[in-house]
């Protein structure tokens, strides 16, 4: 199967850095800007970004950006320049963006849960000239003589008494924008660096212009699309599937500083909302509240989700609820954001897996030796589309080790089946070999997901002196439930090797990066392992 049947724009075959030819959409913006310019040409007077009390129509946003733009000129910066934003999710977030495509400058990315060596470190290797920052996290920044490139430094606060911003937001519109070509920077965002320094990935205009496009179009959305930022804008899927693909459909970004499941109701049913992309957890929160049905979230359509294993009951809830669509949406900062989708009509029936490939992309199950596997069959994941990056910036050894011909390895170990859908069992790091028997947290975290008292779970290996390692499972419950329970309901529906042995019940949720993914190195830490 795959996205033929949909309203999907015309492809073409395109070289793309040098030596790669993939499909991309023959009729695009040819950079953030001009998808931006598109965006309030089509919709100069519907709404654009509200956050909070601040409502912008796509008009007044451009314009602003345009304030910005002159603010950077006034300080100095030139194309190609670095402007670090380390800012949670306000309005000025958006605007900086904007402003920075405006004048061809990169934006750097950086999250707020970072601290002081995190962020000299990306500093530094991104040789950022500006960084605007919360005013709240002054104490983190480095000193001046451990990042020497950095000239300015720009605090944003609600407060005009601590607040930098109007050095760059009051100034007259700057004219025309600097041109760009499609395979320039626009931003860089850090990977998580699981193993040593993190890396830059260097997403291009024509890497967020076609992922994009991607969510507009298998989504199907339009102007009258309505969509909450409730995950990090600072992160891939912030910045990607909420930020650039409320652009590129001219609709309607709705900032939400961070989530809470009664103020994400209230304000979804407040606002109209019709299109999410979070993590499961979210989801099955705003359910567990005990007013949930009291909300009118009629409008509320399409809810994207990744990371982790969504349970039947959620979907199923949801649907008969507020008849909204889940779709899997499986991606990676490599990848721009999406890299597969699921059809909503088919999640179900396909729980165990991520999606189809998303319009022109092209993923394979590769063997040690950098060979495809037959369908079905289980190696690591190598991902090819015009939203692949060309490389980590700064780094030609890891960009040399993490791409071939084009095609990203991601260091998922999955499969890809006969009829083109995905599925992915875990990290080739987190697989656990219990005696020689591979065991794939994934499909233990899915069982465990349809089990009514469960809300979510983190598989990771025990060490074991006689086997290597043991199957631990941490699960986070919504009810009580005995341990013997959780291991009965497995043991009717996995392997007797792959039940968890021990485990862990909590009420608390499960510790996340600020992209939302499980940290499972801080629960093998606690655990001793």
């Amino acid at each position: 199967m795959d996205w033929s049947h949909s309203k999907i724009p015309p492809m073409r075959y395109e070289a793309r850095f040098g030596d790669r030819v993939v499909p991309a959409f023959s009729d695009r913006p040819a950079s953030l800007w001009a998808m931006i310019a598109d965006a309030c040409a089509r919709n100069p007077d519907g709404e654009a970004l509200i956050a909070g009390n601040v409502r912008l129509s796509w008009r007044q946003a451009v314009e602003q950006a345009a304030r910005i733009a002159a603010g950077f000129r006034k300080l100095g910066l030139q194309r190609g320049d670095r402007v670090a934003i380390l800012l949670g999710n306000r309005i000025e977030f958006p605007l900086l963006l904007f402003a920075a495509a405006h004048e061809g400058l990169i934006t750097v990315l950086l999250s707020t849960r970072q601290q002081k060596p995190e962020i000299a470190y990306v500093l530094a290797d991104c040789g950022a000239k500006i960084l605007i920052h919360e005013a709240a996290l002054a104490e983190r920044l480095p000193e001046a003589q451990d990042v020497p490139d950095v000239i300015h430094r720009i605090a944003v606060d609600d407060d005009p008494q601590l607040s930098r911003f109007a050095v760059l937001a009051d100034n007259p519109p700057a004219p025309a924008p600097v041109e760009t070509s499609e395979e320039d920077t626009a931003m860089i965002l850090y990977t998580s660096g699981t193993t040593g320094k993190p890396k830059g990935a260097m997403l291009a205009h024509c890497n967020i212009v076609h992922s994009s496009m991607v969510f507009v179009s298998c989504l199907q959305l339009t102007e009258a699309d309505r969509s909450i930022a409730a995950v990090p804008l600072g992160h891939v899927t912030g910045v990607v599937a909420n930020i650039t693909t409320m652009i590129r459909c001219a609709g309607v970004l709705i900032i939400m500083p961070e989530f809470k499941a009664a103020d994400y109701l209230r304000l979804a049913a407040r606002e109209r909302v019709t299109y999410t992309v979070m993590v499961p957890a979210m989801y099955n929160l705003c359910l567990l509240q005990p007013d949930f049905d009291s909300y009118d979230l009629s409008s509320w359509r399409i809810g994207g989700f990744g990371g982790a294993p969504m349970p039947v009951a959620t979907i199923e809830k949801l649907k008969a609820t507020i008849g909204l669509k889940l779709m899997n949406c499986y991606g990676a900062t490599e990848t721009t954001s999406p890299s597969t989708i699921m059809p909503g009509e088919l999640t179900a029936s396909h729980i165990d897996s991520v999606g189809l490939p998303c319009p022109g992309a092209r993923i394979v199950a590769m063997d040690a030796d950098g060979r495809e596997l037959p369908p079905g069959e289980i190696g690591e994941l190598w991902i090819q589309s015009a939203s692949v990056i060309k490389g980590y910036w700064n780094n030609p050894k890891a960009t040399a080790e993490s791409f071939t011909g084009g095609f990203w390895h991601s260091g998922d170990l999955g499969s890809v089946d006969a009829e083109g859908f995905v599925r992915v069992f875990d990290r080739q790091k987190d697989m656990i070999n219990r005696g020689g028997l591979k065991i794939y947290s994934a499909e233990v975290e899915s069982v465990l997901a349809g089990h009514p008292a469960v809300i979510e779970s983190a598989i990771i290996a025990r060490a074991c002196p006689v086997l290597g390692e043991r199957v631990h499972a941490v699960v986070v419950t919504r009810a009580p439930v005995a341990d013997a329970d959780l291991r009965a309901w497995c043991a009717e529906r996995l392997s007797d090797y792959k039940v968890p042995e021990t485990m862990a019940i909590t009420s608390e949720p499960l510790p996340r990066n600020a992209n939302g993914k499980v940290l499972k190195r801080q629960l093998r830490d606690i655990l001793g392992t």
